[in-house]
């Protein structure tokens, strides 16, 4: 049997402030299959950022364990990491922006412009090379960071709220387009958001996490056939879903 991709077990953190203690996570415990879309919902401030860095290996945590692929990787987790920014560098081009991950693995940079220039008709981008971040629209950009995130060689994304800052039906559009893409390129991913709506279309299971300190209070099988047309959104099974997520988080 193929391992999951993530395994997050019994994890708790806190931040410290001065004398201060600030328990942000409650032995949470979740998980990622090969080739699933799974995301996190749940109040603001209840740690869904947390559990995404603690994933990546930018925090360690205070108790737990973290798993990829089957080994134990706690703090040193290599993942695609694209956080609610875009982050591109602003003096740097388009294309210059996503060959960084390349860059930073060591290859050469011809090689890794190549690379870049191969996918960006896929991405949306073809003819976009030679710009600067800020002469591209915010969609563009989101597809930019996650063209970038898409060349670091792993099988798991970890998305932070990649469409927050965008109008609805960019959000709309590119939610259906990163669906085909996650699925030309096998990734699996464990996405944060907070539209119940987003959560719902996309993902194969949700974990609703409680108010702070935060801890897995739902977990929700989403059987919505794929693909996914946007009419979905209508049907009373969608709506029911959507029903019992309110439902939960009215109580975390």
């Amino acid at each position: 049997m193929e391992p999951k991709r993530l395994v997050l077990s019994k994890i708790s953190s806190s931040y410290y402030s001065e004398d201060r203690k600030l328990a942000v996570l409650n032995r949470v415990s979740l998980d990622v299959k090969a080739g699933e879309f799974v995301s996190l919902l749940g109040p603001s401030g209840s740690g869904k950022s947390t559990i995404l860095k603690i994933a990546a290996g930018l925090l360690k945590p205070d108790r737990g364990r973290v798993f990829a692929n089957g080994r134990e990787v706690t703090g040193a987790v290599k993942v695609g990491y694209m956080p609610q920014q875009d982050l591109l560098l602003p003096w740097k081009t388009l294309l210059e922006n996503c060959a960084l991950p390349l860059l930073a693995e060591g290859k050469p940079r011809a090689e890794s412009h190549r690379r870049v220039e191969k996918l960006l008709p896929v991405f949306g981008l073809a003819g976009f090379e030679g710009y600067y971040p800020g002469q591209l629209s915010g969609g563009m950009k989101q597809r930019a960071a996650l063209l970038r995130t898409v060349l670091i060689d792993s099988n798991l994304m970890l998305l932070d709220e990649p469409f927050a800052a965008l109008d609805t039906i960019t959000r709309e559009n590119l939610q259906e387009w990163m669906m085909s893409i996650l699925h030309r390129f096998n990734r699996s991913v464990l996405f944060v958001t907070h539209s119940i709506d987003e959560a719902i279309y996309l993902s194969d299971r949700i974990y609703m996490i409680s108010d702070r300190p935060g801890r897995i209070v739902t977990e929700l099988m989403v059987g919505l056939p794929r693909p996914r047309s946007r009419t979905v959104v209508t049907s009373s099974r969608f709506l029911n879903y959507k029903q019992e997520l309110m439902g939960a988080l009215a109580g975390a």
